[in-house]
């Protein structure tokens, strides 16, 4: 992870231009900056907000007004549920147009702000050009302090043109504030877990977020307590771990597990539908629920709330709980996994297994991995073992389409000469399409696996046939349009085809044409 609030060297921003935007861009153009310029506002949010979960940074991401901010909004939506840490920067209409005032200006909003202040964290506005350092700043600490989440700025168009006698800025102070945990909260919290019968965890982002994963496994360690990983935690616990419970959380056995602990500490989650099997998980013990997000605090259960970042909670708890001995406690968790796996072999899932199997086998065990909206991705939520923490990332946090390509082409620019995956279905990829320009551009290493189902494949699977069966281009050959390289791969041949795009350098594309099935749900 990057330190918060520091660059660590020139900053990719992210964005497209029109013209309101004119002058930031300009202003780009004359520093030592990296423009990295996205073909729709959308992907370069989406690439934004990967880059942020990535490194911890909150990266620029410059818009224009009116219409291409607001083609930014779903993917700042994401960002927002996920705590992703984003610098929205947009350009607005000069100041005689704002308040409401209509002046008939190019890609005027009543309301710009408007749009975005129930989405992001936060909202600025500088009205001055002697406004814009400290904006910035505010903005930034903002985006940075748990939770993380993006912020949106606003600069009036005369304000970027005004000329100004405002030295350049040779210093900038966005320190993030860091949130500790009440003492007597992790107190009584500690004394319940280290004399409890059967504690369990469950790992949610925030674990992930705050880097708190090797705190979380010495607290595991410690009690005895067997883990459970949200989707968006996934990572936070190692997959093989003898108190192990994966991530199986639409499963009613799961369920059954944590509603039998007779107290469960809850680190980073908010215990939302899919991290509590649809809303059908009612825990019978004593929850303590540590979470940096106040409003996600008790907000499904009654709990010992404990307002915190992740990390700095658990390291109270480090310092105050004792050691629990539980030696049956990894017999439990082998029996709950040997129930799951014995209720998925009598539905016929072979394919998708062997699917998952092929990608974890062919996937560098430190490459980062992105997935849209499809099948295999609902099945990688519960599936996948992603061997090292921040290595797995979706758009499970609102549920939109086309997130994993353009946020793969982020981490390229956060992690450069890693290898990077997205996995997408066909409906999910033309959202993205655009941007094949954008990895071929910037000679980005990202391999880019497209399920093709012939349309939307999850809305069949849960009983919708109306509008689900699209047209579709010929990937192949549309991927040769912008001289990358991609192939045709089958079920068989997707482990070494796999294994080949992401060894060789610069962006690839793979089509894999099939039909998958989900697993049955546990949760009517």
């Amino acid at each position: 992870m990057g330190e918060p609030g520091r660059a660590r060297g020139p900053t990719p921003f992210l964005g497209r231009r029109r013209p309101p935007a004119g002058p930031l861009f300009d202003a780009v153009g004359r520093s030592d900056l990296r423009l990295v310029g996205l073909r729709t506002e959308n992907n370069a949010a989406f690439a934004a907000d990967a880059y942020g979960r990535m490194t911890g940074e909150a990266v620029p991401l410059l818009l224009s007004t009116g219409p291409g901010a607001l083609m930014a909004l779903p993917a700042l939506a994401e960002a927002a549920a996920a705590s992703a840490p984003v610098l929205a920067i947009s350009s607005q209409v000069p100041t005689p147009g704002l308040g409401g005032g209509r002046r008939g200006h190019l890609h005027e909003l009543r309301d710009q702000s408007a749009s975005f202040r129930d989405v992001v964290k936060s909202v600025h506005t500088a009205r001055t050009p002697s406004q814009i350092p400290s904006v910035i700043a505010e903005a930034w600490e903002s985006a940075l302090t748990a939770p993380h989440g993006p912020v949106w700025v606003e600069i009036p168009e005369d304000v970027l043109r005004a000329e100004t006698v405002i030295p350049q800025v040779t210093g900038m102070d966005a320190t993030p504030h860091e949130l500790a945990p009440r003492p007597e909260l992790t107190a009584l919290a500690a004394h319940w877990l280290e004399n409890a019968e059967r504690p369990v965890i469950i790992a949610g982002g925030g674990v992930i977020r705050s880097d708190a994963a090797g705190k979380l496994r010495q607290l595991a360690e410690r009690l005895n307590a067997p883990v459970v990983t949200t989707f968006g935690g996934k990572g936070a616990f190692p997959w093989t771990h003898p108190l192990s419970l994966q991530s199986w959380l639409e499963d009613r056995h799961t369920t059954d597990f944590l509603e039998d602990a007779d107290v469960l500490l809850v680190v980073g989650s908010g215990l939302g539908e899919l991290s509590s099997n649809y809303h059908t998980f009612f825990p019978e013990g004593r929850v303590v629920q540590i979470e940096a997000d106040l409003g996600k605090l008790e907000s499904n259960h009654p709990a010992l709330g404990i307002h915190a970042d992740a990390r700095l909670a658990l390291q109270a708890l480090l310092e105050t709980v004792a050691e629990r001995e539980d030696p049956g406690a990894p017999d439990r968790v082998r029996a709950l996994l040997s129930a799951v796996t014995s209720r998925l072999a009598t539905q016929d899932l072979t394919l998708e297994q062997h699917l998952l199997t092929s990608i974890r086998s062919a996937l560098p065990p430190r490459s980062p991995s992105f997935w849209d909206m499809t099948i295999l991705s609902y099945w990688a939520w519960s599936a996948f073992d992603p061997k090292h923490p921040n290595t797995m990332h979706s758009a499970q946090g609102a549920g939109g389409l086309g997130y994993a390509f353009p946020a793969a082409l982020g981490a390229c620019l956060a992690d450069p000469g890693t290898p990077v995956l997205a996995v997408s279905g066909d409906g999910g990829a033309m959202y993205s399409i655009a941007d094949l320009a954008t990895a071929r551009q910037h000679d980005l290493d990202v391999t880019w696996l497209i399920v093709d189902d012939g349309g939307y494949g999850i809305l069949r699977e849960y009983g919708c046939e109306t509008g689900t069966t699209l047209t579709r281009p010929d990937f192949v050959a549309l991927a040769a349009a912008f001289d990358i390289p991609a192939a045709t791969t089958t079920p068989e041949s997707l482990r070494e085809d796999l294994k080949k795009s992401l060894a060789t350098p610069g962006p690839s594309l793979l089509l894999l044409p099939t039909t998958l099935k989900m697993f049955a749900p546990t949760h009517f």
